[in-house]
């Protein structure tokens, strides 16, 4: 596509050693002659962002503007937030998988971002990183090494948060189990998924079903298929179509008609 070589965007892959530490990498840069905006859906990722060009910034739904200097990291990434790359941006995000952040810069507040990197360790290593980046040219060579720098920092995994992040039973709260498993108070359980993950379980059950009407309506485009509102209601566990609404304004504060008519300037983070 035209668009997508201009834009010039693309996901990276990690190796399977860092699977459970990053989703994925994400690079974008602007090849055109005038600024690109895209809107980027809710992943619930917390994500460092690095740029090597020209500006890029970001608007959050109460329209503050911030501007990626060097490198800033944010999230957990709860509703939707425009980004606008001028020509001659460069972006290279890393995605953040569940705790992995916690475990990488430690006992960080997850309401104090956005903020430079920095700051949360209290060096100059990401401004130096920054500078070690710029001067490597290709960008897969930049996602490893980035790789070879985190590993010093990474944490041993939390005996709670393992548990939490390997729970498949979709019919039992997980919080429940996991406390009666330990036994241990479903309090203590909660407090820790705010704590290591940056958000509850309900939060995060509100958005995967945000997520999966998503998925729908953009099957649906791609199949050319009239989007049948009511059908989306039953297939993702809305009470009433009114609901499905709410969500959809709350988390990109648009219609879901809306949502479908401008879906190709809708990006998402989540790793397919």
């Amino acid at each position: 596509m035209k668009d997508a070589e201009e834009n010039n965007n693309y996901r990276i892959a990690v190796p399977l050693a860092f699977e459970n530490v990053f989703s994925h990498f994400y690079f974008a840069e602007n090849k055109t002659d005038l600024p690109i905006t895209k809107t980027l859906l809710p992943s619930f990722q917390t994500i460092l962002v690095f740029n090597f060009g020209s500006r890029a910034f970001l608007k959050s739904e109460q329209n503050n503007i911030l501007e990626v200097e060097k490198c800033l990291v944010l999230g957990p990434i709860k509703q939707a937030f425009d980004y606008t790359l001028d020509p001659g941006s460069e972006i290279l995000v890393a995605n953040f998988k569940e705790d992995a952040f916690y475990r990488f810069f430690g006992n960080v507040l997850f309401d104090a971002l956005p903020i430079h990197p920095d700051a949360l360790i209290q060096k100059n290593c990401f401004t130096t990183l920054w500078e070690e980046l710029k001067e490597i040219a290709k960008t897969k060579d930049r996602v490893n090494y980035i790789l070879e720098f985190c590993k010093p920092y990474l944490r041993e995994q939390n005996t709670i948060i393992s548990l939490l992040s390997d729970f498949k039973e979709d019919n039992l709260n997980p919080i429940k189990a996991i406390a009666s498993k330990i036994n241990q108070s479903e309090r203590n359980i909660q407090l820790n998924q705010k704590k290591f993950f940056g958000y509850t379980v309900k939060e995060v059950n509100r958005y995967e079903r945000f997520l999966k009407a998503v998925e729908v309506i953009q099957k649906n485009a791609v199949g050319s298929i009239i989007t049948d509102w009511i059908t989306v209601v039953d297939q993702c566990g809305y009470y009433d179509q009114s609901q499905l609404i709410h969500d959809f304004k709350y988390y990109m504060n648009i219609s879901p008609t809306k949502f479908l008519k401008f879906q190709n300037d809708i990006c998402s983070s989540k790793a397919d």
